[in-house]
């Protein structure tokens, strides 16, 4: 009993093994060690104003992202996957770009890990999107994606799920239409609709039935606002979304989307 208790405090006392990145950008596909990356002749340490995951300000080692993204054009679609199934959808223009705002991957390094998101939680390692002067550029908290162990260029999300479209018959400047942009930007990362989308996370926001169903209007929109006024628990993990984030009207057009969908059911 004494040499398994031996064991065990060696092996938690040794550091964390080294994660791998996967970049799936087409036509090639690389993977790079959390070693790599710490050592990378591009890495920088850097200071984040207010981290959108840790709610602080926080110091990083981390390489520009678009150092990592060889071969991508700005009118490229990228997909961040997380190890928890979350999902970002990103047009690839912001992550190239030099400024004002500054994409970055943060690297967790195995030796000194980054503290926990909350209690019973793990860390936003081992690779996280984090961005200097994100205001700058209107950068949403859903283009933080953390926990990321896979980036890889895909199809549009129009192109790949034809069952998100709202009615083509819809006029072009038609509250849905933005409506679905915003689902992009907001919801697919966790959520799926009609079966269609990446997320493995959250449920699907249409089938068997839509929020603006079982939800009056009222309750939807502080459940959207803020998850925990409407009920409260422990393992809940779906984010607030304050009008800093997503403005009235918009939150109007988000769910005329959602409402608009539930009439197109596969």
């Amino acid at each position: 009993m004494r040499h398994c208790l031996a064991l065990l405090a060696l092996l938690l006392c040794l550091p964390l093994s080294a994660a791998q990145l996967h970049l799936e950008l087409g036509d090639s596909t690389r993977q790079w060690s959390s070693e790599e990356l710490l050592k990378h002749p591009q890495a920088r340490d850097i200071d984040i104003d207010q981290d959108v995951s840790y709610k602080r300000p926080m110091h990083y080692r981390a390489v520009p992202l678009a150092t990592l993204l060889q071969g991508v054009k700005g009118d490229d679609h990228l997909q961040a996957v997380a190890l928890d199934g979350f999902a970002a959808e990103m047009p690839a223009a912001p992550l190239l770009q030099e400024g004002p705002a500054r994409a970055w991957l943060a690297v967790e390094d195995p030796a000194r890990p980054w503290p926990a998101l909350g209690d019973g939680k793990p860390s936003a390692g081992p690779f996280y999107l984090v961005w200097t002067h994100p205001q700058a550029s209107g950068i949403r908290p859903e283009q933080w994606p953390f926990q990321v162990t896979t980036i890889r260029r895909l199809a549009p999300v129009e192109q790949r799920f034809p069952a998100l479209l709202p009615d083509p018959k819809l006029a072009a400047n038609d509250p849905v239409r933005q409506g679905f942009a915003l689902f992009q930007q907001n919801c697919l990362a966790c959520h799926r609709l009609n079966g269609a989308g990446d997320a493995q996370f959250g449920p699907d926001l249409n089938v068997p039935h839509n929020p603006t169903e079982y939800f009056r209007p009222e309750y939807l929109r502080m459940y959207i606002r803020d998850p925990q006024s409407l009920r409260q628990w422990p393992q809940a993990r779906m984010p607030g979304f304050a009008e800093g984030v997503l403005s009235e009207q918009e939150l109007d057009a988000l769910l005329a989307y959602l409402q608009h969908m539930a009439g197109r059911r596969p």
